[in-house]
This record gives C-alpha cells, sequence and structure tokens, in this order.
C-alpha cells in the first residue's frame, strides 16, 4: 500500500510502498478514502524536520541536554549513534481521515466489515491506503456525511473541546481569535450553540469564509473588534474567547483579555505564546484555560490504546464521544465543511500538498485533502530483496525479528549485522511503515505486519523477539514449537503460568535436535564483565556483590510500567542485574528479600533494595533508584572475595585490585554492554550445535527471581526460589495432563 512520510533530518516528504498494517486486538482495519493536512499541526513537523542539526538544538535544548548528559554517561561514540538513530526516522504524516472498515480485531464489538468510519490519531489515522486504528479512535459516519466531510473530524473535536472548555450558553457571544481551519469550524460550532460569533484574521479570505458560514462580524486586527464591542455589546466585552491563532507571540492573550467582559473565559486552542498579562486578566478576574487536544481520553495510552471508557456519568465528553458528536452535527448540517476546502490531491501526488504549507507557497490554502481511489492492497508483506538475495544457508543464523523499536534499530540489529554469521531474512512490526523503514535500512529481504510471516518461514531458523513484554511468552512457545532457535529480549515471561508454558514448550523438544533459547542478558558478555568475573574465578569461598542502578525516572503511565503490558521495571528491567550478579556467582539463587519506598502517585515499585542469596553461599545486594539525578552514572557494580575487589562503572571503568596490585581498564568514547559479545556467542553455539550461551534453568531462575521479588514487597518477608523443582514441577503438570 502507498503512505506520505517525511523524513526528520533530511528530504521532502514523498509516497512510500510499505506493507499493510495487521489489526492488533481492539483496533479497526479501515481503507482510506480521503484524508485531511492539518495546516497548523503538521507544517510545524514539517518544519521541525527540514531544520538543520543546529536549528533543531536550538529549537529543542531539552533534548540536546539529554544527548549531552548521556556522552558524559555512556561514551561520545554511545551518545552520537542513540542521536543519529532517532534523526534516521521517518514521519508517519497525517491524524485525522475517513474510509470503510475492512476488517476487526480481536475484541472489537462496535464496528463491522463495511462500517463508514472516521479515524483520528498521529500515528494512526495516518494519511496512508490502509490504516489500523483502536477503537476509541474510530466513530460512525452518518449516511448524510461523505468521506471527505468525515476527514474533518480531528480537527472538528479539537474545536468542540475548546468551545466546551469555555463554557457558552445560549445567547452569549463568542470572539474567536484566528480563522485557520480549526477557527473556522470553532466558529460554526459556537454558532450552531446558539451563540452570536465575532472573528479576527489579518487574511480577508478567511475573514470572508467565516462570514459566509455565519460570523455575525470579522475583523482584521483587534482594534476592529473592540470597537464593534464598544458599539454593539451592551456588556461591553464578550462572554468567551477563543485562541485559534498560531504564533510563538502572546499578542491573541493580551488581545482576549482586552475584549473579555469581566469574570468571561479565555481559552487557548492554538499554539500560541502564554505570556498572560497579569494586571489585565487580574483587574477582569478573567478564567483562562489551555484545551489539550480532542478531549478526555487524549493521552491516556488505557484510554486510547487498551480501549478503557470513562463512565459517561463522570465523564460526558470524551474524545471519542467529541467525534461522534461532531460528525453527527455535519450530517444535521449545523457544520459545512465543503467550503473550507482550498485544493484536493490523489494520494500518488500527495507531497505536492506539503508544498502549500511551505511559507514560500505562491497560493493560499486553507483544507486540503488528500483522496484514496480503488482497491487498497492489504497484504501485510513487502519484499525488500530479489529471491536469489534472500536464499538462506543451513550453516547460517538466519533471522526473522519480530519488533523494530527504538532499542533494536539502535543496539541490537546492529549488533547482529556485525555478526559474520547472522543472516537478516525478515522484520515484522505492527505498522508498515516501521517494518519498511527497518528492512530497508538494515538489509532484510522483506518487511511484514504479520507474525505468522515469519514463524511459518522455513528459510529462517531463528526468531528475535524485540516485541512488548506482554507478546513475549507467547511469541517464545510459538517460535520454539516451529522448531526455531529464539532469542528474547527481556524478560522472558511477565508471570509464573507464561514461564511455566515456556518450560512446557521447550521440554518438548526431548529426542528432537533441541532449539536453543536465549535471553538478551547481554551484561555478562561485555568485555569487562567477563574480565571481572575470571578474576574471581579460582576462589573457593562466596562473593559478596553490590550493583547499583540509578536508573531514572519513568512516567507511571509509560507502558513498561503497566502490570499488563511492561510487568513493571522489577520484572522488565531489574531481570538484568539479577543474571548479572547470578554470572559472577556461578550460582543459582534461592532466596530474595525486597524492600521498596512508598510508591505514592509517582512511582511504581521502581525505588528497590534487593537482597539476594545464593546457593554457593554469595551474597548480592541490588539497589534500583528512579529517584536519582541523571547526570550520575547509571550502573555500578562492586564484588568482595578471597583477599580482592572489583569495581565495574557503567561498563566503561573497571579496577581490579587484589593481593597489593591494582589494573584499571578505560573505555572513554563509546560504552560496551556486551550486545555484540552475546550475539557472537549465541551464533557460535547455534552453529556448532553446542550449550547455550546461558543455561536454561539460570533463564527460569532470573525470572522466578524477579516474581519472588514482588511476593516479598507485597508479605514483607524474604521469599524462597527453588529453579529445579519449579522446572520439574512443570514438566510433571504436562506429563499428569497427558
Amino acid at each position: 500500500m502507498r503512505q506520505l512520510i517525511k523524513p526528520l533530518n533530511k528530504g521532502d516528504a514523498s509516497v512510500v510502498e510499505v506493507p499493510a498494517p495487521t489489526p492488533k486486538p481492539g483496533e479497526v482495519l479501515v481503507a482510506t478514502a480521503a484524508s485531511l493536512v492539518s495546516a497548523g499541526t503538521e507544517r510545524a513537523t514539517v518544519e521541525f524536520a527540514n531544520k538543520s542539526l543546529i536549528q533543531k538544538a536550538r529549537s529543542r535544548p531539552d533534548l540536546v541536554k539529554q544527548v549531552i548528559e548521556k556522552a558524559k554517561r555512556d561514551g561520545v561514540l554511545t551518545a552520537l549513534d542513540a542521536a543519529r538513530s532517532r534523526l534516521s526516522e521517518p514521519i508517519a504524516l497525517g491524524y485525522s481521515s475517513a474510509g470503510s472498515v475492512i476488517s476487526v480485531g480481536r475484541g472489537v464489538s462496535r464496528f463491522s466489515p463495511g462500517d463508514r468510519v472516521a479515524c483520528a490519531g498521529a500515528g494512526f489515522a495516518t494519511h496512508a491506503e490502509v490504516v489500523s486504528v483502536p477503537e476509541n479512535l474510530v466513530a460512525k459516519l452518518p449516511d448524510s456525511v461523505d468521506y471527505e466531510a468525515g476527514a474533518f473530524v480531528t480537527l472538528g473535536s479539537i474545536a468542540m473541546h475548546g468551545l466546551r472548555l469555555s463554557g457558552p450558553q445560549l445567547g452569549e457571544t463568542v470572539a474567536v481569535i484566528g480563522l485557520g481551519l480549526v477557527g473556522q469550524i470553532a466558529s460554526q460550532l459556537a454558532r450552531s450553540a446558539g451563540c452570536r460569533v465575532l472573528g479576527v484574521d489579518p487574511d480577508p479570505r478567511r475573514g470572508s469564509r467565516a462570514l459566509a458560514l455565519g460570523c455575525e462580524a470579522v475583523f482584521s486586527d483587534g482594534t476592529g473588534l473592540e470597537e464593534y464591542i464598544l458599539a454593539n455589546l451592551e456588556i461591553r466585552g464578550v462572554d468567551r474567547v477563543l485562541i485559534c491563532a498560531a504564533t510563538p507571540t502572546s499578542g491573541p492573550v493580551e488581545l482576549a483579555g482586552k475584549v473579555a467582559r469581566d469574570r468571561g473565559s479565555v481559552v487557548a486552542i492554538g499554539d500560541v505564546g502564554l505570556d498572560i498579562p497579569r494586571r489585565l486578566y487580574y483587574d477582569k478576574e478573567l478564567e483562562f484555560r489551555v484545551s489539550r487536544s480532542y478531549g478526555p481520553g487524549r493521552y491516556d495510552s488505557q484510554y486510547e490504546i487498551e480501549g478503557r471508557d470513562y463512565p459517561a456519568g463522570y465523564v460526558r465528553w470524551t474524545e471519542n464521544r467529541n467525534m461522534q458528536a461532531f460528525v453527527d452535527l455535519i450530517g444535521l448540517g449545523e457544520i459545512k465543511t465543503e467550503p473550507l476546502v482550498t485544493h484536493r490531491f490523489p494520494i500518488a501526488d500527495a507531497a505536492k500538498a506539503y508544498d502549500l504549507l511551505s511559507p514560500k507557497a505562491k497560493e493560499p490554502s486553507l483544507a486540503v485533502l488528500i483522496t484514496y481511489e480503488g482497491n487498497p492492497s492489504t497484504e501485510p508483506r513487502m519484499d525488500l530483496k530479489p529471491a536469489s538475495i534472500a536464499a538462506t544457508s543451513v550453516d547460517r543464523v538466519n533471522v526473522g525479528m519480530l519488533g523494530a523499536g527504538e532499542f533494536a534499530k539502535s543496539t541490537l540489529i546492529p549488533a547482529m549485522k556485525k555478526t559474520a554469521s547472522v543472516e537478516l531474512v525478515g522484520v515484522c512490526t505492527t505498522t508498515g511503515l516501521s517494518a519498511s523503514q527497518a528492512g530497508q535500512k538494515f538489509g532484510f529481504a522483506y518487511s511484514t505486519t504479520d507474525e505468522s510471516d515469519l514463524i511459518s518461514d522455513s528459510s529462517i531458523n531463528t526468531v528475535v523477539i524485540a516485541t512488548r513484554h506482554n507478546l513475549h511468552a507467547r511469541q517464545v512457545v510459538a517460535a520454539i514449537e516451529a522448531g526455531k532457535h529464539v532469542f528474547c529480549e527481556k524478560p522472558l515471561a511477565l508471570n509464573a503460568n507464561e514461564l511455566r508454558e515456556i518450560i512446557l514448550a521447550n521440554g518438548s523438544q526431548e529426542g528432537q535436535t533441541r532449539q536453543m533459547l536465549m535471553v538478551g542478558f547481554n551484561r555478562r558478555f561485555a568485555d569487562m564483565a567477563q574480565k571481572m568475573q575470571a578474576f574471581f574465578s579460582d576462589i573457593s569461598e562466596p562473593l559478596v556483590m553490590n550493583y547499583r542502578v540509578n536508573a531514572g525516572y519513568i512516567p507511571s503511565d509509560h507502558w513498561t510500567q503497566d502490570d499488563q503490558i511492561g510487568g513493571g521495571r522489577a520484572i522488565g528491567e531489574v531481570c538484568h542485574f539479577v543474571d548479572f550478579l547470578g554470572f559472577l556467582s556461578g550460582s543459582l539463587p534461592i532466596s530474595i528479600n525486597a524492600s521498596a519506598l512508598p510508591n505514592g502517585s509517582r512511582y511504581n515499585n521502581d525505588n528497590l533494595a534487593l537482597v539476594i542469596e545464593y546457593e554457593n553461599g554469595s551474597v548480592g545486594n541490588i539497589v534500583y533508584a528512579a529517584n536519582g539525578s541523571t547526570t550520575m552514572s547509571k550502573e555500578r557494580i562492586e564484588v568482595f572475595g578471597g583477599g580482592r575487589s572489583a569495581i565495574l562503572d557503567d561498563f566503561r571503568r573497571l579496577e581490579l585490585m587484589g593481593h597489593g596490585n591494582k589494573k584499571t581498564y578505560k573505555s572513554r568514547l563509546k560504552q560496551n554492554k556486551g550486545h555484540q559479545g552475546e550475539w557472537s556467542a549465541l551464533a557460535a553455539a547455534m552453529l556448532s550445535a553446542g550449550e547455550p550461551p546461558i543455561a536454561f534453568e539460570e533463564l527460569v531462575a532470573t525470572s522466578l527471581a524477579t516474581f519472588s521479588a514482588l511476593e516479598s514487597l507485597q508479605t514483607g518477608l524474604a521469599q524462597p526460589i527453588d529453579t529445579r523443582s519449579f522446572i520439574q514441577d512443570a514438566t510433571d503438570e504436562k506429563r499428569v495432563g497427558e
């Protein structure tokens, strides 16, 4: 299918071929008939993308600070690699469209194939022939509303939410500052709500449109509006002011304060400066609010992505209900969109639409529509290389990649490419653009949005799983049962039941050529980690180990913090450090005791102190903190035993001390956390049919330790860990069931 994109670091907007998306649970697959270019939001995106690196840095000093801190912590080259990886990503343009439903994902109940719908959401309702959109970002179109009108749904919902925040009542007067697309729609909505509407915009063409669509009067500047108010309004001010302009200055905010009546309200919908003149707003006791997009639910992943609606009795107008109300008003004839349309482009020529957003554009524009005709391709797979190049060999590690997020693209896939015996065959992501971009960038033979393409591909002998954590266990089991080797990014599972399923799948290979299972515990394969472990390998007494992690804050609404999706940080990230201490001690954990700071509203069991005991008597302490300074190094490991000590600081500096001697290893420019080492070890083991780089029972032990840590937090007691019994019990349950 075709999709419109814009490179973030260079180049013009272009239409590219990408695999069609496959609807996930809770999503609706839609064949797009029309999509709307948002002049304000998309112009800002394009302008940022077209800036030089220095200009980008000046406009986003917060991001520059992050890069500098990363360079200090992880090394200059590591920070530059991460920045380059992000800047190489293309942007999927568009967030407002309409079309017909092709199919629905599991759990969708409100829509069926053939339904006519309007869609919203950046990253979902893009300028593409086929889109997959979460159910709460889809609204049904009335029979009387065509697709072009339905494509206005996002802009209409933004205007509607802003108007609602202002609290208009019948007979009041509303001033709209800025008569761009949102301002034009807001004016019509205010008129439909029974209000008198006055407008301000320096462009006479926009003013004429607003007058034709119901504005009582329109002015080119604030002076004309103020004079009209004095001559025609008894209360000497408007009741509500909607700021729909887009400017870095605070002029519209000042004008709003001048024209609003005593105790009136002002709502900023557009992206404007927010320097509020206090005396002006104080004297009138004005209410000032900033409108956040298109209603309650926006930016709430539980609402938008997971489909958890808010009860109407408590939240009457969610973003989805705003969307539905807007298209219903179009159907009733209260809102007219056709007079706002200035340009139409077929998807093949869609890149031309963005020429109109340039400051150098020679013709004015308002609503720009992209149209789609014919039956779009819904094929989830796209070949990127000729078949002869895609052919694979049995003496190679032939990789099918599930997931290609930022970590995979910046770290994991580059490590695989540097491993001589690895062949990149197929890559699968949930969106066609990310699959195509990763496939082309790294040289995969094909890209797809359907994971079964990889699982069933006989030319693939190794499946790499880098998806969200809640998918790991199911995908691991499916890959093992398909006879593939498996590399799974941590964690292996989110709970004991998932872990049992993996044990059963792994054990079912008995009597056959065993498929290798590996988890991405990369730290143990770092050069300095190997030196550290070897330094203590010949002593006979237990070790005392201390691992301090300055993890940094992650908001509680981030997907990794969701117990059902990410598992929380104890399971999703602390597993790294549990594995590393097990590697150093050469022993399995037998108990764990966990403590945590009170969570409150800011934290989610991500300020932890763990004490782990091992079979050989070693003791490990893990201090995992989310409340520290980002300028401090992230990881520091201290180990003591047999008259020796060692300190590993952020995998860039290692000190080995013993018997009066001290040896120091340093890496100034680049951090080495073992990603390349783990792939070299894995490939060698696969091709030689040797033992896995990490024993299966060690993988199970690490997962059990993190599960037990959460139990310890709940009970306040140390929890035993019996890895071998857990594996045996899971195997016995299978045999009894058979």
